[in-house]
């Protein structure tokens, strides 16, 4: 299992904030994002998926010391956020960080 290229990765060039952050206001946003980093190991996730610049299918589990269940779990919540997109890739799922996102969140905690 070896990481995918950067331009494999599942976020689609020039990818934009999803629409159901816009939708809301910057304070419902924040507190959206906040919760998804409201845990160290969903902090690590992140972390292990802007170090790595492309999409990251089984080696998130080799990283932790969690069952696979929990780290989905925790994926999950980082995917609700539209911080982490997931694309299907055979029988696995891989995922990487939207950059777009990401530099929304930036700018939101920056605003503070």
């Amino acid at each position: 299992m070896g990481k995918a290229k950067v331009n494999d990765c599942c976020v689609p060039k020039g990818s934009k904030i999803p629409i159901f952050l816009l939708e809301k206001g910057e304070e419902y946003q924040l507190a959206l994002f906040a919760k998804a980093v409201g845990h160290p190991i969903r902090v690590q996730i992140l972390k292990l998926l802007i170090k790595r610049n492309a999409c990251v299918c089984g080696e998130i589990v080799d990283e932790l010391p969690l069952a696979q269940s929990t780290v989905s779990q925790h994926l999950k919540v980082l995917k609700d956020s539209g911080l982490v997109q997931g694309r299907i890739d055979g029988p696995r799922i891989c995922y990487c960080i939207d950059p777009a996102v990401l530099k929304h969140f930036k700018r939101l905690v920056a605003n503070l």
